[in-house]
């Protein structure tokens, strides 16, 4: 009984950095479920269903799309002034702009300072391109 417990002792201590790895891979490619749940503060203002724009616009179709086009919502006009003059969200437009949307376009009347951390913006950025 004694050397099974020595042998899982050790199969645990050798064992545990591998799992650990393991996981560390997983989280870096972006995660769909985070990225749904760290959503849901978007989601007080905006939506991902076509034609319906709340406090803030539609997000479905936002890939691609320029900035301040989203039709029957009323755009701060530095989001439309930076539309016109060609910003357009590809992941990485909207990556810097959920890092800090008054970076990224001064003068936006969006009301969110910005995501900390990179992969909060990878996650949500993946969740919003898989429900588009």
């Amino acid at each position: 009984m004694r050397h099974l417990s020595c042998f899982l002792l050790c199969l645990m201590r050798f064992s545990a950095p591998f799992a650990m790895l393991a996981i560390a891979g997983q989280t870096l490619a972006a995660d769909l479920r985070r990225g749904e749940q760290i959503f849901k503060q978007c989601a007080s203002c905006h939506t991902l269903q076509t034609n319906s724009n709340g406090f803030g616009p539609t997000l479905n179709g936002v890939i691609g799309r320029n900035a301040g086009t989203v039709p029957n919502f009323r755009y701060s006009p530095a989001m439309t002034e930076a539309g016109e003059k060609g910003l357009v969200w590809d992941e990485a437009a909207l990556s810097e702009f959920l890092r800090s949307p008054k970076s990224k376009v001064p003068g936006t009347s969006m009301r969110f300072w910005g995501f900390w951390f990179q992969s909060e913006i990878d996650d949500v950025v993946a969740y919003i391109k898989a429900n588009q």
